[in-house]
This record gives structure tokens, C-alpha cells and sequence, in this order.
């Protein structure tokens, strides 16, 4: 079990792609903090994986709030005692309109950037002063292959993607000196159970990978997930790992 004894907080680890990290996290012995707004599914998560023998907690959380994701560290601590793993899943996208750039309403954007952005450096702040204590942790922040060909449709969201390969690289300049690692997921176009609910299931008929020729599913970005969050990725960071089949190569 490469996760034994590490305590995680999943943002966003209630449904979809988040609730996949959850449970493999918990298979590989490590206890999980489902950090979501959606408290309905961080409880069946919890609960799924507590009935399986692991170990871990749903707390409600905004990511946009300070107040929330301070909480959310401390409801860590207290249940776990330690803070080894942050991922910074949760994310405005899913129930996103397509809309045309010069339709995108201000409040609208700056809700994206509230989310995705603004949340994983309140994320990052919280969970700082115990990994620093510590002298050991990993943040995963979970970008995307899109900021590699972009979307006409979705400027915001790519946007709000391709700040996080900034802030990661700047993060883990600042952070090395403590052992805190901190490095980027790039998942392509994921045929998730939040996306299709919202989107419909041909949404994605149209995107398979030019390589492997198939549609992308959450349970491809598991393996990318843990190997990021175990030792087996301690000499790594200010690193983006692509996950997207080969639509991008860079």
C-alpha cells in the first residue's frame, strides 16, 4: 500500500473524477478528507469507503471560502493528526455553458476564477502551516490538456487551467526548502459521471484520443494520481503530467 498511514484531502472528491481519487487513495491504505460542497455524495463516499475498512471524513467545503478551507484543514488535523496530501480537484466546470467569448458575462467569469483558481491558493494556504510543521507534503493541483489546444467555448475555464501550471511552478520554487512537492495533473476530455449527468452521454463521441482511440475515463488518471501522491514521485516537482491518450504531445 503506497498511501499507508498518509492522510489526504480531496477537494471535489464527492462525484465524478474526485470521487474516483477518493477511493483509490483509500485503497492504497491512505485516509481521505472528501472536502465538497456536495455533501450528499461526500457522504456516500465516506461511507463507501469506511465500509470497506479505510479510513476517511466529508467535510463541506467551498473552496472559494477562506473560512471553509481553513476549517477544512482543521477538521483534518483533528481527525488524522497530519496533512501529507492535498488535491485541488474541485473545480467550476461540468455545469459551465458553452458560450462564445465575447457572451461570457463578468460574474460568470469571475466565478470560474473564484473556484479554480482563487480556491486552490486558499487550499494551499490552509493545509501550508501543518505540511511546513511537518517538513513533508504533496499538492496536486489538477489542471488541464485543454490549455495545450484551448476552447473556443470555454476561455474561462481554460484560463483558470493554465493559471495553476503558474502558480504550481512559483509554489514549488517556494516550497522546496520544506519538502513540500507540488506538481500538475493534465487530464483530457474525461467521460466522468458528473460530466455525462449534465452534458449527456454523447458529449464526448467526438473527442477520442488520436492515439489510443478511445473515450478518456476517470479510472485513466488514478494511476497518474497516486504515483503523484506517493514517495515513489518525492524527487518531483514544478511538474505537469499529461493524461489525454496522445491528443496532445508537448
Amino acid at each position: 500500500m503506497r498511501l499507508k498511514d498518509r492522510v489526504s484531502i480531496v477537494t471535489g472528491g464527492g462525484a465524478g473524477i474526485g470521487r474516483q481519487y477518493s477511493l483509490a487513495i483509500a485503497r492504497e491504505g491512505g485516509a481521505v478528507v472528501i472536502a465538497d460542497i456536495n455533501d450528499a455524495g461526500a457522504t456516500a463516499t465516506r461511507d463507501e469507503i469506511v465500509a470497506g475498512g479505510g479510513r476517511a471524513l466529508a467535510v463541506h467545503t467551498d473552496v472559494a471560502s477562506q473560512d471553509d478551507t481553513e476549517r477544512m484543514a482543521r477538521a483534518a488535523v483533528d481527525a488524522f493528526g497530519r496533512i501529507d496530501i492535498l488535491v485541488n480537484n474541485a473545480a467550476y466546470f461540468a455545469t459551465l455553458p458553452l458560450r462564445d467569448y465575447d457572451e461570457i458575462p463578468l460574474d460568470e467569469w469571475r466565478k470560474v476564477m473564484d473556484v479554480n483558481v482563487t480556491g486552490v491558493f486558499l487550499c494551499c494556504r490552509a493545509v501550508l502551516p501543518t505540511m511546513k510543521a511537518q517538513r513533508y507534503g504533496k499538492i496536486i493541483n489538477i489542471s488541464s490538456g485543454a490549455i495545450l489546444g484551448g476552447n473556443p467555448k470555454r476561455v474561462h475555464y481554460v484560463t483558470s487551467k493554465a493559471a495553476l501550471i503558474g502558480m504550481s511552478r512559483s509554489l514549488a520554487r517556494a516550497l522546496g526548502d520544506y519538502n513540500i512537492g507540488v506538481n500538475c495533473l493534465m487530464p483530457g476530455g474525461t467521460a466522468s459521471e458528473t460530466l455525462m449527468a449534465v452534458q449527456g452521454p454523447n458529449y464526448l463521441q467526438n473527442v477520442a484520443a488520436k492515439a489510443f482511440k478511445r473515450v478518456q475515463v476517470p479510472e485513466d488518471l488514478v494511476g497518474p494520481l497516486i504515483f503523484l501522491a506517493s514517495s515513489e514521485s518525492d524527487y518531483m516537482t514544478g511538474t505537469s503530467i499529461l493524461v489525454d491518450g496522445g491528443n496532445h504531445m508537448y
